[in-house]
């Protein structure tokens, strides 16, 4: 059977979506070992499997080409700089067994998302869109004073990959070469640290298990990304927006069920809030989608 463009686009967002609202119970099994060590070893072993994938391609030398470009190289930094303390908050809230917050932050990150467009690039707001984006913010102002503490993990995660997001739009790159050339600025420290101050999980030397877990970081780094960019050629923006939500609600769904992570009334609150700021926005981004291929259609 052979399926239409959007649909093998829809599968394929389903399938990355799935591995990464899934992997919490990945890095689970790794909470034994620093969340600064994971990161490493993450790095090294994405920057395997993604060079050795371009270089099959025969576009390794892309990578290279872009490193050596001194505007894209600042920007690669800087991506690579964002990208890793995203990946580290995750990894750190995993290993403490705070999924709930990492779910909360990939849920809010659209909206801080919106926020930073506005920003940085005077991009519009529609009145959906700041009802929204108040309604989030309300939402986290109820769980700091019922808590006690803001949900500094979620917030952490959500500014991290918006600001990731912000200096990708710079970068005229495709998704996998411009991850490749990320983790090929931070590989040369991680193998540092990981030469004088890694190898050891407390007493114990690192044993042949959590070597293979730790390998298998980089093909769960690098699989759902080409998955996404798959996806993303076939399928319209809004659509790729609604399926993302599978992504935290998976993590929502095993920091519940498998972590125990316990859902206080404050929560019970303020999640929902959250989850009709993202019905909102959502309506209006398809509302939005809609008016604008009704003037390109007229246009033709």
């Amino acid at each position: 059977m052979r399926f239409s463009p959007s649909v093998q686009g829809v599968l394929a967002l389903i399938l990355a979506c799935t591995v990464w609202g899934l992997s919490p119970l990945y890095y689970h099994l790794l909470a034994h070992v620093p969340p600064l060590e994971v990161l490493c070893y993450r790095t090294v072993w994405s920057l395997i499997f993604l060079g050795a994938l371009l270089a099959v391609q025969g576009r390794l030398g892309l990578v290279g080409a872009a490193l050596r470009d001194r505007r894209t190289m600042l920007l690669i930094v800087a991506s690579a700089v964002t990208i890793s303390l995203n990946w580290f908050g995750f990894i750190y809230s995993i290993s403490i067994g705070n999924a709930l917050e990492a779910s909360l932050g990939y849920y809010i990150f659209p909206l801080v998302a919106v926020v930073l467009g506005w920003l940085v690039f005077r991009e519009s707001l529609s009145r959906a869109q700041i009802a929204a984006v108040l309604l989030a913010a309300v939402a986290v102002i109820v769980l700091t004073i019922g808590l006690g503490v803001a949900p500094w993990i979620a917030l952490g995660l959500a500014l991290t990959f918006g600001a990731y997001g912000v200096l990708k739009k710079g970068l005229d790159l495709g998704g996998v070469v411009s991850v490749t050339a990320e983790v090929a600025v931070l590989a040369p420290l991680a193998l540092l640290w990981l030469i004088f101050r890694g190898t050891e999980i407390g007493n114990h030397a690192m044993n042949w298990p959590d070597m293979a877990l730790l390998a298998l970081s980089g093909i769960l780094t690098g699989v759902p990304l080409i998955l996404f960019s798959f996806a993303t050629r076939r399928l319209r923006l809004s659509t790729v927006g609604l399926l993302q939500y599978l992504n935290p609600t998976l993590q929502f769904g095993c920091a519940v069920l498998f972590f125990g992570n316990v859902l206080t009334p404050w929560h019970a609150i303020a999640f929902p809030m959250i989850w009709a700021a993202l019905a909102l926005y959502s309506v209006s981004t398809i509302a939005a989608d809609r008016r604008a291929r009704r003037r390109a259609r007229a246009v033709i």
